[in-house]
């Protein structure tokens, strides 16, 4: 793909500036040469209506008429007169690429065409929130062949439907306003277009690619900006502070999750919500924070030592969890089985906690029992793009097995997919403790090692990658080497 080429070429041209963070800087705008101009071009949304069609036509053969699709309507919160925080249906965006609310789409699956109906211009809500998008606009910045108003939808379906044989009104269950109808559309079919979107958003194109790539670039600074001032806070929610600061200023005002801000043993809380705690006498900060960008998310996670050096505890199980990450990533190509990549994470954890000591006994025994979950309970990684669990995974949590029940993502990977790699190690007394109580496990553990981790809490290292033909492609920028992480930390 042209993206990685233009990106591979500034690469090999840049000449690394003497100091290190002038260093990170100087990536971080090496790689928004790239993807900025990708981003000057318009999000396309007949493509992936077309895209969209075509599988609906693989399995519904000759299939003709329309897809439609609604965005997000207003709502005003409850006892309030002011909107709910608004997020654009990601259905409606993958065929539209609009990011505005109480709108429609439709696609013409035999002539190709896109129509976008926008709300009509009301004077009441000019008065307070000034002119909305107009049609000319609207056409002018989005991929659609069209503009109509919303009060004109019904007119538009019904024209389309009289004028087909045998056409079919595909929509989205639970997802089609009460006043819009189909009535001159022979069929209509609530089932299969949700999961024709689904599957066709695996797979990303050059532009989807591009935004992905500018969210970690906003992500990766504001990570670095954290780093600089861990060591100077006294409490996590100054350092969330920090990072959605850094975002809103480079212009990603929204969050792709809320972000995860663990101090000490609490970064063994797999998504720590609170982030309010003090940080004093603690070893560790792990930082689970992404930004959106235009509605494609990023998803980083990075761990370091609060005081500027990590312990020697805290430091041996971050380079087994580096480890795991690194190897982990050097095996993705198109076509692996994600199931035999999440199985070498859990080997190489296996390895490092049995030179720690905190295993013990055969190693083969430990990985056939399953005891390494307590250490690493959830999945290696999940699919990324408009939702930060993108879909198409297919998940089967309903496994009996204990390693692969809460893997996200099951089958193998294609190109242009992008999937995170995220393996941890964690000591939470919740999770650990019914192992040291059932023999079958606690025969493998040695409980007087482990206790010398606790305060160690969890280590997790995330990056965000890009699925190729040959391997892989990392689009995170985010410092991940220890040493890298500890000297910043230590100047700022």
């Amino acid at each position: 793909m042209q993206f990685f080429r233009s990106l591979a070429a500034l690469t090999r041209v840049a000449r690394p500036p003497p100091t290190l963070q002038q260093r990170v800087f100087s990536q971080l705008r090496t790689l928004k040469m790239d993807y900025e101009t990708i981003l000057q071009g318009k999000y396309p949304a007949k493509q992936h209506a077309k895209r969209v069609a075509d599988y609906i036509r693989s399995k519904v053969p000759n299939a003709s008429g329309v897809l439609y699709v609604e965005s997000r309507s207003t709502k005003l919160l409850e006892d309030n007169d002011e909107p709910e925080p608004f997020r654009q249906r990601r259905f409606f965006y993958y065929l539209s690429g609009c990011p505005l609310a109480d709108c429609y789409v439709v696609y013409d699956m035999d002539t190709e065409k896109l129509t976008l109906f926008i709300p009509p211009i009301d004077p009441e809500s000019v008065i307070w929130s000034g002119l909305p998008v107009s049609a000319e606009e609207a056409k002018e910045k989005f991929d659609i062949d069209d503009v109509k108003y919303t009060n004109d939808i019904n007119a538009t379906l019904a024209h389309i439907g009289a004028d087909k044989m045998k056409a079919t009104a595909f929509a989205i269950s639970s997802q089609v306003s009460d006043q819009v109808t189909f009535l001159e559309f022979d069929e209509t079919n609530f089932s299969i277009l949700k999961e024709a979107i689904e599957v066709s958003r695996v797979v990303k194109d050059e532009f989807e690619l591009a935004m992905i790539a500018k969210a970690n670039a906003v992500s990766s600074k504001a990570h670095l900006a954290v780093l600089q001032k861990v060591k100077h806070v006294k409490n996590e929610r100054e350092l969330e502070a920090v990072f959605l600061g850094e975002c809103i200023a480079a212009g990603g005002r929204n969050q792709a999750y809320h972000s995860i801000v663990a101090s000490g043993r609490a970064a063994a809380t797999l998504h720590y919500v609170n982030n309010n705690a003090p940080m004093a006498g603690k070893l560790n900060l792990l930082l689970d924070a992404g930004a959106e960008w235009d509605c494609y998310a990023s998803d980083i996670t990075r761990t370091f030592p609060i005081n500027g050096e990590f312990s020697n505890e805290s430091r041996a199980i971050y380079d087994i969890v580096l480890k795991m990450q690194l190897d982990c990533t050097a095996m993705l190509k198109e076509g692996v089985l994600w199931d035999d990549v999440h199985l070498l994470a859990h080997k190489i954890a296996i390895d490092g906690l049995l030179e720690l000591g905190i295993l013990k006994g055969d190693k083969d025994e430990i990985l056939a029992n399953r005891t390494s979950v307590a250490f690493f309970p959830h999945g290696l990684g999940h699919y990324l793009g408009m939702d930060t669990h993108d879909t198409g995974g297919n998940p089967n949590y309903a496994d009996k097995d204990a390693i692969f029940r809460y893997l996200r993502v099951r089958g193998t990977l294609p190109a242009g997919s992008v999937i995170t790699v995220e393996p941890g190690i964690y000591f939470c007394n919740f999770i650990i403790e019914p192992f040291l109580k059932d023999p079958t496990h606690s025969k493998y553990i040695d409980a007087d090692v482990l206790d010398k981790y606790w305060d160690v809490g969890g280590v997790r290292i995330e990056d965000n990658i890009v699925i190729t033909k040959t391997g892989s492609e990392n689009l995170t920028l985010a410092i991940k080497d220890p040493a890298e992480m500890e000297k910043i930390i230590s100047v700022s």
